[in-house]
């Protein structure tokens, strides 16, 4: 498969400020970055999740911060990234946890292994019409009935483009989804998708409402 451009400037955008990025978000989920209603949704998708019995995927995992609630929480849970050099600060700061490099429209998974998967604000780099690319991958990869969870910031599927963070260049573009049309995406790959979740922006690091939207893969599959 030839790496879409979109995947390798972010991995190189990532590579390139991992560090900076940890000392913002830092390495676990907590009330400085995420939002009350942001915790309950993904401790939500962890209870639905935990009646099935298999392993869970943070696909876009970063520092392993959406992995390590899940892990918490007893789920045996799996990260994926782009970036080598996330993925280094994510093993050194969950040890206990498995960290691998794959990308969402590009996962190293047979077909079905996953109980559940959580991309948590990872689709932000992926442009609106790579959106079905995902959902057809995050498909394949899920077994019958499994939960998804996306979360991302919302608006009409606009591009912001950034040069440099904290001073050094960088070429990275964000994209603010239509919630509605990340549904679309969703049901068109054969998930169940409920009502997407939307909230204000609340924090001051927020310059847009913030979006959450749930699912379940299809209980069978063609053929």
């Amino acid at each position: 498969m030839i790496e879409p451009a979109h995947v390798a400037t972010a991995r190189d955008a990532y590579d390139g400020t991992a560090d900076l990025y940890v000392q913002f978000v830092g390495t676990e989920i907590s009330s400085s970055i995420e939002a009350d209603l942001d915790i309950d949704v993904l401790g939500s998708f962890a209870e639905r999740a935990a009646r099935a019995n298999g392993p869970v995927a943070d696909i876009g995992c970063g520092p392993g911060r959406a992995a390590a609630f899940l892990a918490a929480r007893g789920l045996d849970v799996v990260g994926f990234d782009i970036s080598t050099a996330l993925l280094d600060l994510a093993r050194a700061a969950h040890p206990g946890a498995r960290f691998e490099e794959g990308s969402l429209a590009d996962l190293p998974l047979p077909d079905g292994t996953l109980a559940g998967a959580v991309c948590w604000y990872s689709i932000i780099h992926t442009p609106p019409d790579r959106l079905d690319e995902v959902a057809v991958e995050l498909a394949r990869v899920l077994a019958p009935g499994a939960p998804l969870l996306v979360a991302f910031q919302a608006g009409h599927g606009e591009a912001l483009h950034r040069t440099e963070v904290q001073g050094r260049p960088v070429s990275l573009t964000s994209h603010r989804h239509d919630p509605a049309h990340v549904a679309r995406c969703l049901e068109r790959a054969g998930f169940d998708v409920a009502p997407p979740v939307v909230r204000d922006a609340v924090a001051e690091h927020e310059s847009t409402p913030q979006a959450f939207v749930s699912a379940h893969a299809a209980t069978a599959r063609p053929g």
